[in-house]
């Protein structure tokens, strides 16, 4: 039997997935495998070594929506992020300002986390690799790292998070980062 989009959502969002991301994190995760240089096997790194204990209907679900992703991209289309796309925090904008949550816990975070976690699931895989491409990678993915939380060490992403109208744009920038990494990973130009 195989799962609905919803069912899949439904499922990683549930105490049932003992191993895995959530939805939201999920998608981050699936559309790094999709836009990177890698040859990971994800669903191993996605679930923690445990895609033993997954049921066979949400591994062949997942596929399918990794491949939609991919197909996307494949036909020119943007992948479609699971939270509010372009933003504002223009207190001067004629629409209406939509509040945005940049906490740890917040939609566009764990998207982030998601997309960081499948990154770095393997040093042999590394996205920076390539002496011709480790700065635009860098640049590109740059608001994934920053939006993730991750490295709370480090002074310069510390400060980056603190700038909120910074941190907007980087939101407003990843649906294009996401087509500009895909053509830099899966082209010849």
């Amino acid at each position: 039997m195989s799962l609905t989009q919803q069912q899949l959502l439904d499922y990683l969002d549930s105490d049932d997935n003992q191993y895995g991301l959530d939805s939201i994190a999920t998608h981050g995760f699936l559309t790094a495998t999709v836009v990177g240089n890698s040859s990971l096997d994800w669903l191993s790194a996605m679930f923690e070594g445990q895609q033993a204990s997954v049921p066979a209907e949400v591994k062949e679900a997942l596929q399918v929506w990794q491949n939609e992703l991919n197909s996307q991209l494949k036909n020119e289309q943007p992948i479609e992020l699971p939270f509010a796309g372009s933003l504002t925090n223009d207190a001067e904008s004629d629409t209406e300002e939509e509040t945005i949550d940049f906490s740890p816990e917040s939609d566009v975070s764990a998207w982030a986390v998601g997309f960081v976690d499948a990154m770095f699931a393997t040093e042999e895989d590394s996205w920076f690799n390539d002496e011709d491409t480790e700065d635009d990678v860098a640049m590109l993915t740059l608001p994934m790292m920053v939006l993730s939380g991750i490295d709370e060490d480090d002074e310069t992403l510390q400060e980056l998070r603190g700038d909120e109208e910074l941190l907007v744009q980087m939101v407003n920038q990843i649906e294009g980062n996401l087509t500009e990494l895909f053509l830099l990973f899966h082209t010849d130009d």
